[in-house]
């Protein structure tokens, strides 16, 4: 299961992902849990990006803007420009406006350029590629994080007769979290169909042209070990760097 991690480099944390659109809106904050005195204060805006002082950004980049009315219609369309082959997204702005909005100010403030996508999965249930970390290690963020936008709407999968884990499609553009409402700079891509726990926010979907640099990815394999010489969880064997995201409205 595709995670933000919060431990060492090579400890993969099990988790679910989340995957598609829901259509409801963040349109009013909830209000905050009270915080101990010194502790910075979330922004004030329906997104409610908090800071992390304990897990500082892995690369200097302040807190997106919160506007009180945050744009909750439309597409956005963005580019992730890598190394072997450019990757272009869609964002769905319906979907998870916090979502798109933060992710958005990450790349306009160059966050993602020259980093490494750390994670490459090829379980039979899991096929996806992880991406976001500036660290390149699976546990570094942007030094604040926001809440869940979930899907409601996932099909069961197939593959799960108890109905509890959902089709993540391929092309499905979606967080990594550390948990509940953690959300922050990592994300994952969706290169085969998937059956998960519909537990992370979907923001969007890949193009026909972005999957099949997915498809290299994947096609790579991963970077077997001392301890497993055929891993099917790891780092890609063929090196992703996104150098730089371009972004249009």
């Amino acid at each position: 299961m595709v995670q933000h991690h919060r431990q060492p480099a090579r400890t993969w944390l099990r988790q679910a992902l989340v995957v598609t659109a829901a259509a409801a809106l963040l349109s009013v904050a909830a209000p905050s849990p009270a915080r101990a005195e010194g502790e910075p204060a979330p922004t004030t805006g329906p997104c409610q990006y908090t800071p992390t002082p304990d897990e500082p950004a892995a690369r200097p980049v302040s807190l997106p803007r919160d506007p009180r009315h945050t744009p909750d219609r439309g597409t956005v369309t963005a580019v992730l420009r890598t190394n072997l082959g450019p990757i272009p997204l869609v964002l769905d702005r319906a979907a998870a406006p916090c979502t798109v909005q933060s992710f958005l100010h990450l790349a306009r403030h160059r966050f993602y350029d020259r980093t490494i996508c750390h994670r490459l999965t090829a379980y039979p249930t899991l096929k996806v590629l992880q991406c976001g970390d500036p660290s390149g290690t699976g546990s570094g963020g942007p030094g604040y994080r926001y809440r869940d936008e979930l899907p409601t709407d996932l099909p069961p999968a197939p593959t799960d007769p108890t109905g509890v884990r959902r089709l993540y499609a391929r092309g499905v553009l979606a967080m990594a979290n550390a948990g509940p409402d953690t959300n922050g700079s990592q994300f994952f891509l969706v290169y085969g169909d998937s059956a998960l726990r519909p537990n992370y926010s979907i923001f969007g979907h890949v193009t026909s042209r972005g999957l099949a640099t997915l498809d290299r990815v994947a096609a790579g394999g991963i970077t077997p070990t001392a301890e497993d010489p055929a891993p099917v969880d790891g780092t890609p064997a063929l090196r992703t760097e996104i150098r730089k995201v371009r972004t249009h409205r």
